[in-house]
């Protein structure tokens, strides 16, 4: 997909400043801004390294604050906002265009008869960026002007500089910045043609104070920031020449700037090629809905054709494809050394177990990198603790966060989905007595009075102060959207990982141990969460103040998990309720990115999500849009209506998404009304995951 701006939008800084772009490293690192090149965000920055992979993220380098010199004159390219709200320079109306080479974001600056191209990307597996000056046209040569703006902060916090010292010596073909004595070296090096090309001048602690941060401001963060102007690069490039500048923690990293851009270039393609979606380009399609698909679909069990057959792949799919793997880290241990893991979003999320597990099939198995999704699977089993799955790795503290209900039950449908796709019966016997011991930790009880209800097969859980399902707003001891008791979605998994224990006992020739029993019985009960003058599910049931009738999205899973009703077990829902479900979500929760998290008729809906934290997380799930939920949508949807043109219909709108918040990306949430403004991460692992995942299913790729 080309995704790409020319000065209607560029040469606007409301518009250009609301556009921002993401690189990273597959290690936790990542560069971003906005193509205005203005800072407004703390996570904003060139060189935002993974000091201990994929975690202790920290701002080294901030900003290449660059002048260029053309026929006597001087145009900056740069843009920055100060503490008192005014923008000086205004380098964007330099810009002419602005678009993504596969995830490289790259400018074309214009002025006079020349034209000057900008890259930015990052060395896979190293906390390295490179940034790529090349002057595409001229009549003469260009000088360069290049300040390099410094820092060596978490990347959560902000700076101020005080009495800060930060020195800088010299190093081969560039400088050396050192924060503090302990502190991790900024490298930052020249590639240029010739040794008269560039001439380094090293100014001594040049703070810039004041930096104003928009975004921040609008969170109700502190916004605004002191750096670090480091060095000045000066060049001079003759037409048709290049100049890379290179940031990295490595004293010697590649410094060739044109091999080091072929070598991203090659990768990118090595992740396409992989894919299902792409090799499915160009290619006729038999059957439009999936094996896996017809097993448990109301209406293709019926032995009915879908209405409509199924479509090439769009580009803005093919394109999830590469944003798709921007989430995908190392996370290596001793017992899984080629471990990985998720980003849960970016800028500011870490790898969380829940977002991974619900990730994974998106960005693993619909992109074919089924080795990827192994690792994974065998990385989250080392750290399995009382029958639960992490819920967070912590940026602060070495031991992860448990609190979570329903991460460690969507692990059994990644596992689910990656056997499906693979047929690894030895990662599944490897796996297997992980799995058995979950199971047997929720049946006696478990951490958070996680446990089985004896009486009706359904999972209890929860505790005051406490919140664990993926409705997880919590600012200090307030609990936003407690949900203490049965919430339905927990139950619906429980149902699913009995089912799959069944089926994994049966492949691996093992005695049944009661799984079948337990989901009979799971079955039987959840016919409790059925709101019969409501005509819909209660979201949690038996609560402390008894049954709660919201009308939250969490009862979509009981229509969209695949494999609900798929193993010779009945559904969980009547094929009018779940026609029922469908609709009522498509009436009061569905927009055009996904499902609100409470229906806009609700006296508790908040329809805006912005503010201090307090605000932000009173919204976060009381109405807020979660672009996730719209691939099970979508997917319960074609159970349903078995439509394959609706139900891919109802992922189209993110196409046009790809050109706002994070170009290239899908936001983590959106406001619940008009015009449904994209908020909270600009690049969100579920949101690329489930709608590449939909798309898959919903097309018949396996």
């Amino acid at each position: 997909m080309v995704i790409s701006f020319g000065r209607e939008i560029c040469g606007h800084l409301n518009i250009a400043e609301s556009r921002e772009w993401l690189v990273t490293n597959g290690i936790g690192g990542y560069a971003s801004g906005t193509i205005a090149n203005l800072l407004t965000r703390r996570y904003h920055g060139l060189l935002i390294a993974a000091l201990k992979p994929p975690l202790e993220r920290t701002l080294l380098l901030t900003k290449l604050d660059e002048t260029a010199g053309y026929n006597n004159n001087y145009y900056p390219l740069y843009c920055n906002r100060w503490a008192e709200g005014t923008t000086d320079p205004k380098g964007y109306k330099q810009i002419e265009s602005f678009h993504l080479e596969g995830t490289i974001p790259v400018w074309r600056f214009a002025f006079a008869d020349a034209l000057l191209e900008k890259r930015i990307w990052m060395q896979q597996g190293e906390n390295t960026t490179y940034i790529h000056y090349h002057l595409r046209r001229g009549s003469q040569p260009l000088s360069l002007a290049i300040k390099a703006l410094t820092n060596h902060r978490d990347h959560h916090h902000n700076s101020s500089a005080k009495d800060w010292h930060i020195t800088t010596d010299c190093a081969k073909q560039g400088i050396c910045v050192r924060a503090f004595p302990e502190a991790t070296p900024l490298y930052l090096l020249t590639n240029p043609h010739a040794d008269d090309q560039v001439l380094v001048s090293t100014p001594a602690n040049d703070w810039y104070y004041g930096f104003n941060l928009a975004v921040e401001k609008y969170r109700g963060q502190q916004s605004y920031e002191d750096h670090l102007h480091a060095v000045t690069f000066h060049a001079k490039l003759e037409p048709g020449q290049s100049l890379t500048i290179i940031a990295s923690t490595k004293e010697n990293p590649n410094i060739n700037g044109e091999k080091a851009l072929e070598s991203r270039r090659t990768y990118e393609q090595q992740i396409l090629q992989k894919s299902p979606i792409i090799q499915l380009s160009g290619s006729k399609i038999e059957n439009p809905v999936s094996k896996f698909w017809k097993a448990f679909s109301t209406t293709a069990l019926s032995g009915e054709t879908p209405k409509n057959s199924a479509k090439v792949p769009p580009e803005w799919v093919n394109h999830l494809v590469l944003a798709a793997n921007q989430f995908i880290v190392d996370r290596k241990s001793p017992k899984v050394p080629d471990g990985k893991t998720i980003i849960a979003g970016y800028h500011w999320f870490g790898d969380w177990g829940r977002d991974t597990m619900i990730s994974l099939s998106g960005l693993t198995l619909s992109t074919g990198q089924y080795d990827v999704a192994r690792s994974i699977l065998l990385t989250y089993a080392q750290h399995v603790q009382q029958g639960m799955l992490p819920n967070r790795f912590s940026d602060s503290s070495a031991d992860p966060d448990y609190n979570t209900a329903d991460a460690t039950l969507w692990y059994f449908e990644a596992i689910r989905a990656y056997h499906e796709a693979t047929e690894d019966d030895k990662l599944l016997a490897e796996l297997f007595p992980t799995l058995a011991e979950i199971i047997d930790y929720y049946r006696r009880g478990t951490r958070y009075n996680i446990q089985l209800d004896t009486d009706d097969g359904l999972i209890y859980a929860g505790e005051e102060g406490t919140q664990i399902t993926w409705m997880d707003a919590k600012v200090g001891d307030w609990v936003v959207t407690s949900r203490i008791g049965k919430p339905i979605e927990i139950s619906i998994l429980w149902y699913n990982a009995l089912q799959i224990m069944d089926k994994f006992s049966q492949i691996l020739r093992k005695d049944n141990l009661d799984y079948e029993r337990l989901a009979r019985l799971s079955a039987k009960g959840f016919s409790r969460f059925w709101n019969q003058e409501a005509g819909y599910c209660y979201d949690v049931i038996d609560t402390p103040d008894g049954n709660n009738a919201s009308l939250r999205p969490n009862q979509i899973f009981a229509v969209s998990l695949p494999s609900t009703g798929k193993y010779s077990y009945p559904p969980l829902l009547t094929p009018k309720q779940e026609k029922q479900v469908v609709d009522i979500c498509g009436q009061s929760l569905l927009t055009s990115y996904g499902l609100r998290s409470l229906a806009n008729d609700d006296p508790k809906y908040q329809g805006i999500y912005g503010g201090d934290i307090y605000k932000r997380d009173g919204a976060y799930h009381q109405g807020t849009v979660w672009g996730w939920l719209i691939g099970p949508y979508a997917l319960a949807h074609l159970r349903v209506y078995n439509d394959v043109a609706q139900a891919e219909e109802l992922l189209a709108p993110m196409a046009n998404h790809l050109t706002t918040h994070g170009v290239g990306s899908i936001s983590e949430i959106f406001d619940g009304d008009t015009p449904m403004e994209p908020r909270g991460c600009i690049a969100q692992a579920w949101s690329v995951a489930e709608v590449l995942r939909a798309w898959s299913v919903i097309n018949g790729i396996k």
